[in-house]
């Protein structure tokens, strides 16, 4: 049940008018993407994006992702040459996240990009956001709505179930589309580099943390990420004593993220059915072999970081 202190509201123009109020009131709200719900505040707010921080509990050195209506808007808060401008021409609106050199005086908070010398910009093609952008007049930092590090959430009873009594609204769009957090790119001299795997497939270096000088630059990639509360083992074939196991195609398990084996559809249901696991009375989850191909590749990625424990 929603706590008292935290309104679940529909989709609809008295909802986002009610969820813009409380933005500009320097308060974070839910609201669904395309991706992902997401948690957003003014991006050039302090000490909204300290709420925001405040309500996951989620470590300072991470940035957030700056969610703006179009790309010029975009083009006020960063530096983009010409292959960044060319790329996001193709993927914006849509789930793609660039990383650009920040312009001098953007009026985005520090705390928002964590201090870095670089934002991280995206159009987003939900118009439950949209609607947000434009009835705040705000660039809008929004991760997801979700206990950092927990599973990211895919429905409004998601977010309650994690940041209930924490936050004052959510707004309900129904299920999200795409049920993975959107790919994220560096655009900051040099070439592209793909700095998080997503639904959009890049082809561009891969960057990891652990080995990159620059280190954290973008949401996710820390170790250990998107875990449940249980120990997860991946590429399980059957369930051991104790395990909910997450089927693929033909293993069947307890739930099925694609008994066709559509990798797009398991992408969508990925955190719906580690919730589900995660909120099931087995103390243990287990999740069947998923193919390195394609979204798949992103997916085992959600799937070994969410495996990883925290240190």
């Amino acid at each position: 049940m929603t706590p008292p202190d935290t309104l679940l509201l529909p989709f609809d123009d008295s909802g986002i008018a009610r969820a813009a109020e409380l933005v500009l009131a320097g308060e974070p709200v839910a609201v669904p993407t395309e991706t992902v719900y997401g948690l957003a505040a003014d991006a050039t707010n302090a000490a909204a994006v300290a709420r925001i921080y405040a309500a996951k509990g989620r470590p300072s050195f991470n940035p957030l992702i700056v969610h703006v209506p179009d790309l010029a808007a975009a083009e006020r808060l960063g530096v983009f040459n010409d292959d960044a401008r060319a790329l996001v021409e193709t993927h914006w609106p849509g789930p793609l996240t660039i990383v650009v050199p920040a312009r001098a005086d953007n009026g985005i908070a520090a705390l928002t990009t964590a201090g870095l010398g670089t934002i991280a910009l995206r159009v987003p093609a939900h118009p439950a956001m949209q609607a947000l952008l434009e009835a705040t007049g705000r660039p809008l930092a929004a991760p997801s709505a979700n206990a950092s590090g927990r599973i990211s959430p895919t429905r409004a009873a998601h977010v309650v179930a994690s940041l209930g009594g924490k936050i004052a609204l959510v707004i309900d769009g129904g299920a999200t589309e795409r049920g993975i957090e959107s790919t994220i790119v560096a655009a900051t001299g040099g070439e592209i580099r793909l700095l998080r795997r997503g639904p959009i497939e890049i082809d561009a270096p891969l960057i990891d943390s652990k080995t990159s000088s620059e280190g954290i630059e973008a949401p996710g990639m820390m170790a250990s990420h998107y875990a449940p509360s249980k120990p997860l083992r991946l590429d399980a074939t059957e369930a051991r004593d104790g395990e909910y196991l997450i089927g693929f195609g033909k293993v069947a398990g307890d739930s099925n993220l694609s008994e066709s084996g559509d990798l797009t559809q398991a992408a969508a249901r990925l955190f719906d059915l580690l919730h589900v696991a995660d909120e099931s009375p087995k103390p243990r989850i287990s999740v069947a072999p998923i193919p390195d191909e394609g979204i798949g590749t992103a997916l085992r990625d959600r799937l070994q970081r969410a495996a990883t424990p925290s240190a």
